[in-house]
């Protein structure tokens, strides 16, 4: 079982799918924070557009 147990931590067969593996995971969660990070932005935008044009046509005219 010893000598088992010594050939698995001394394999290295499957390294470079480990290693793929974890940096396709650090990428995708890197681009999930960027996405995160500039999500509000947009919506924040529309409602001040939308805010703004309420505001002209408030009184049923819009200037």
């Amino acid at each position: 079982m010893k000598k088992l147990l010594e050939n698995f931590k001394n394999a290295e067969d499957g390294a470079v799918t480990v290693d793929f593996v974890v940096l396709t995971a650090a990428i995708c969660l890197l681009g999930a924070i960027c996405v995160n990070a500039f999500a509000a932005e947009p919506v924040r935008m529309a409602n001040n557009m939308s805010n703004f044009m309420e505001q002209q046509c408030s009184d049923g005219t819009c200037d």
